[in-house]
C-alpha cells in the first residue's frame, strides 16, 4: 500500500515586491500587494525599521503593534530560519519583504523559500517589480538565454579577469550576462568596463528603474567611452553582449 504524503500546511508564504525606491509604493505595485499587506499580520523582512515604513505606506490604518517581525540578512543564523516559519504550523500567513524588488531574487530571502518547500509550506509570489528583469526587458539584447551574476569581485585584478569571462561567455553563447555593484562603486565599474571591454561589446546600463530619474541606455563600449555619466549612489543593473 503506498504511503500517504503528509498534507500541506494550512499557512502560506507570501513573497511580497517592494518599490525599487521611495516613490509611492502603489505606482509601481499591484492592489494585491495591498491585500496581502491588510491580511498579513507576521513578517519576515531584511531590515525592520524599512519594512515597518513600507507596510504603513501600504496600509496606513494597520496597526503597527499587530506585527510580529523577524530579521533576515547576512547576520541571521541559518539554524534559527526554519523557526521563522513556526506560524505558518499555527494556520498564520507569513509575507517575506525584501529592501527593494522581488523576495528571492538577489536577496537572501531564497533561504526562506528554501525552508518553506521542505516543510511543504504553499509559497505565494506576487506581482512587482524586478530591477533585474525590468533592465533586461528594455536593453534590447538576448532576452532568450541570459544570466544574472550577482556582484562583481572588489579586487581590481579579479574584476577585471570576471568582466573579461563574462564578456567571452557573451560571445560564445550568444547570451546576455547581467550584474551589479554597490551603487557608491557604479562609476569605478563603468570606468572598468570601458577600459576591458571590446569596443563593438554592447553596454546597457538600467540606473533608477522605476523612479523620476530612471535611466536606461544600450550602446557600444565605444560609444560609451564618449558620454560623461554620473552613476554615483545611483541603484544600477548592467548589461553586456558581445
Amino acid at each position: 500500500m503506498e504511503e500517504s504524503k503528509p498534507s500541506l500546511v494550512s499557512g502560506k508564504v507570501y513573497l511580497i515586491p517592494t518599490a525599487l525606491g521611495d516613490n509611492a509604493p502603489l505606482e509601481v505595485l499591484p492592489i494585491s500587494i495591498k491585500r496581502a499587506i491588510e491580511n498579513i499580520d507576521y513578517y519576515i523582512v531584511e531590515n525592520e525599521k524599512t519594512a515597518r515604513r513600507f507596510i504603513k505606506r501600504i496600509s496606513p490604518s494597520k496597526p503597527q503593534p499587530s506585527l510580529h517581525i523577524e530579521t533576515l540578512n547576512k547576520f541571521t543564523d541559518p539554524a534559527i530560519i526554519p523557526s521563522y516559519l513556526d506560524p505558518c504550523i499555527s494556520g498564520h500567513n507569513i509575507g517575506v519583504l525584501s529592501e527593494a524588488g522581488c523576495p528571492g531574487i538577489a536577496d537572501p530571502g531564497a533561504a526562506v523559500v528554501r525552508v518553506a518547500h521542505e516543510k511543504r509550506i504553499q509559497v505565494v509570489p506576487l506581482i512587482g517589480p524586478s530591477s533585474i528583469l525590468m533592465a533586461m526587458m528594455s536593453s534590447g539584447m538576448n532576452g532568450q538565454n541570459f544570466a544574472f551574476n550577482g556582484y562583481l569581485p572588489i579586487d581590481k585584478v579579479e574584476r577585471k579577469a570576471m568582466i573579461k569571462t563574462l564578456e567571452r561567455l557573451s560571445d560564445e553563447k550568444g547570451q546576455s550576462q547581467i550584474f551589479m555593484e554597490t551603487p557608491y562603486r557604479n562609476d569605478k565599474l563603468l570606468a572598468e568596463l570601458t577600459k576591458t571591454l571590446h569596443k563593438n561589446t554592447r553596454l546597457c546600463i538600467a540606473a533608477d528603474i522605476t523612479l523620476p530619474t530612471e535611466f536606461i541606455k544600450t550602446k557600444t563600449v565605444h560609444e560609451w567611452k564618449e558620454i560623461e555619466l554620473d552613476l554615483n549612489k545611483r541603484p544600477a543593473i548592467f548589461i553586456i553582449q558581445a
